[in-house]
């Protein structure tokens, strides 16, 4: 029995870093995606694309986002009872309610995306592209509910791969629409005598993309699906369950199971779309239009993005530690569970802190070798700005944490604080101190802080917690500051007479050799520390003696 119980752990684990490994990979190809959409539709062209997303996913956390992790809860609880009916019966309920409230979602865009992107965005021309992801929040709503389904069977190779294959095909086409729109755009601004609509268009073909992507996910799974049909109908012929849910049953544990993650997922996620409602609106009133979708696009395509790549590293920290800090604390070993977040603190330390200098002293070249001929905005903000990088990635994995700890609702509340404090503080620096972008940087910065305290003081009152500093923040300090200085001063000589990028490239590199180097003779990290680093760790940790 105790070999049995084993094998199932371990499928378990093995499954759970398929999963983990893939959300890695399709979120690295989104991100790294927005590199050449750039080059294509420009600092403008990212205005306008950030305004259609950010209105596109709230829609989508309200509509369906949470449908995959409902629908893989309810069909785990039948399945592991042997309820194949029942679980039968989740699925077509969930594809119901997927229908409507992705439906509706669909519908209510293509009618008010006017007044979505112009009344509460302040961003008119972003209604094109709205217009363009609209239908796919009715595809990502039935593609989550089968992703759902084969995550509650034990199955998660399905979810995985159409992860991968929704990136592919959204990164291909994005391009391609942007580039075919941007042109078609661009005849529109000689007409119009404005060259605002070649990146508008540019942008609203990029949302193409992602309709395409979300719909050839879905086709792999319809697909999977149908090729284990038999298999699926052949237990639920067998399944002698006498009490059977209905329809109506179905539907409403649905919907109490959702409303709360939307709740959380809402409050996480909203920051973003008031702060973009908020700056638009007050530089619209300083009649400064075309320099806000500028600066708003150099935020969201260049700084974003970049401080965007450690904070997913972060992520997937929390994918890897949920589950068995879970454990842990059923089992009551709070001394196991306190190993477990004081390592996971460390080696996500070992990640951000030198990622966050190193975009600091080698921002600009980083920037001009990515996006040639760029504002030297984007720089100024990564100077300024990376702190947050660490911020993020503390308060990422406290979220993971205390929800590995069965406090789901802390943080939330601890959410709520912060972006309460976060608006205040966004306030006084937009209107108040007038810094234009800068405050939304700043204030962001104070926002990922007020969560890594408040979390912090959660995980210590429920876990007693107590944080190391030494080698969780003091010795990556130092080991980045060396690799930061080395960094700058090889960048400075190569780049004397090499061309930007081999000599960027080289910092790049010479830095990493650097910082491992530095970390280790400072006994700030062990081996076994080392290969917990999601992808790269083992690799690492094997070049060690």
């Amino acid at each position: 029995m105790a070999e049995k119980k084993q094998k199932i752990k371990n499928g378990i684990i093995v499954q759970g870093s398929i999963l983990a490994i893939a959300g890695i990979i399709a979120r690295l190809i989104g991100i790294v995606r927005r590199i050449p959409l750039t080059n294509i539709i420009g600092d403008a062209g990212n205005g306008y694309y950030s305004v259609a997303y950010e209105v596109y996913s709230i829609i989508l956390l309200l509509s369906s986002y949470s449908l995959p992790l409902a629908v893989s809860k309810l069909v785990a609880a039948r399945v592991s009872r042997g309820q194949h009916k029942n679980a039968d019966k989740i699925l077509k309920g969930a594809l119901v309610f997927a229908f409507f409230t992705g439906g509706l979602a669909c519908l209510f865009v293509l009618i008010f995306a006017d007044w979505l992107a112009g009344t509460v965005m302040g961003q008119p021309m972003s209604a094109i592209g709205l217009r363009f992801l609209a239908p796919t929040l009715f595809i990502v709503a039935i593609m989550g509910v089968f992703r759902g389904y084969f995550q509650g069977i034990g199955s998660m190779a399905p979810t995985a791969v159409s992860q991968i294959i929704e990136q592919i095909f959204l990164v291909v086409f994005s391009l391609l629409f942007a580039e075919l729109f941007f042109q078609k755009g661009d005849s529109y601004s000689s007409l119009m005598l404005s060259d605002q609509y070649a990146p508008a268009w540019g942008a609203a073909g990029a949302t193409i993309g992602c309709g395409i992507g979300a719909l050839a996910g879905l086709l792999f799974l319809i697909g999977i699906f149908a090729m284990a049909n038999r298999r699926r109908r052949a237990k639920i012929r067998k399944d002698l369950t006498k009490v059977q849910e209905n329809y109506g049953g179905v539907i409403r544990v649905i919907l109490l199971t959702v409303v709360p993650v939307i709740l959380s997922t809402v409050v996480y996620n909203i920051s973003g779309i008031l702060d973009q409602g908020i700056y638009n609106h007050h530089m619209n009133a300083l009649g400064l239009e075309e320099i806000k979708t500028i600066h708003w696009g150099i935020y969201s395509g260049k700084y974003k993005v970049l401080i965007n790549l450690p904070i997913a590293l972060a992520s997937a920290m929390c994918s890897a530690l949920v589950p068995s800090l879970t454990a842990n604390i059923s089992n009551h070993d709070k001394q196991a569970a306190n190993d477990k977040i004081g390592s996971a603190i460390r080696v996500t330390m070992l990640i951000t802190i030198p990622c966050a200098v190193g975009l600091s002293v080698l921002g600009k070249p980083i920037v001009e070798m990515l996006w040639p001929g760029s504002d030297p905005l984007a720089a100024k903000l990564l100077l300024v700005g990376t702190l947050s990088v660490i911020f993020y990635a503390l308060s990422t994995l406290g979220n993971g944490i205390l929800q590995g700890i069965n406090k789901l609702h802390i943080p939330i509340i601890n959410a709520l604080i912060s972006l309460v404090l976060h608006l205040v503080i966004y306030f006084l620096m937009l209107k108040g101190l007038d810094l234009g972008i800068y405050a939304v940087v700043f204030s962001n910065i104070f926002f990922s802080l007020f969560m890594c305290l408040l979390n912090h003081l959660a995980i210590y009152r429920y876990v007693g917690y107590k944080q190391e500093m030494k080698r969780s923040f003091f010795l990556p300090i130092i080991s980045s500051l060396v690799m930061g200085a080395i960094c700058f001063g090889i960048y400075q000589l190569l780049n004397l007479f090499l061309p930007l990028p081999v000599s960027c490239i080289a910092a790049i590199i010479v830095g990493v050799i650097v910082y491992f180097v530095a970390i280790l003779l400072l006994k700030g990290c062990s081996k076994s520390e080392l290969s917990r680093i999601p992808v790269i760790g083992k690799i690492l940790a094997n070049l060690l003696p």
